[in-house]
């Protein structure tokens, strides 16, 4: 069925349940896990004003330590499952496309993510990561809610 699973996490609690449930799927499975958060670039240019070095540098280090706190807490559930995955850190102006591009790069056949159900004009504003992927992705996306 599927051998290798992408789990995407924002390190929120419904991110946690589908790390907890994408899990559960690869060891049922024997499947590889490859786990994945993906942090947008700071904006520059025509998508605001054009940051000082100080401030992409504090911006870079936030993100880093975030992303470890976030891998940091995947890595003690896939423990309790005695599972060893990989875990990644991608910085990407658009984090869609970071999860896309590397379940290609590792050959994943399922990507497992959250989806937050923002609806109506909140949706609009901030866009769905989930949404993305469903529309882009070549390979199966599993949602959890």
């Amino acid at each position: 069925m599927f051998s290798h699973l992408l789990i995407a996490t924002d390190g929120s609690e419904l991110s946690d349940r589908a790390l907890a449930q994408g899990f559960l799927l690869a060891k049922a499975l024997a499947a590889t896990v490859t786990v994945v958060t993906a942090t947008d670039m700071i904006p520059t240019g025509a998508y605001g004003p054009i940051p000082w070095p100080t401030d992409i540098e504090r911006y870079e280090a936030a993100a880093a330590t975030a992303a470890e706190r976030i891998l940091g807490r995947a890595r003690e559930m896939a423990s309790t499952q005695n599972l060893s995955c990989e875990f990644l850190h991608i910085v990407d102006e658009r984090p869609f496309e970071a999860i896309i591009k590397t379940a290609r790069e590792r050959a994943c056949d399922l990507i497992v993510m959250a989806s937050h159900g923002r609806a109506g004009i909140s949706s609009v504003f901030l866009g769905s990561e989930t949404q993305k992927v469903l529309i882009r992705a070549t390979v199966p996306v599993l949602v959890i809610r």
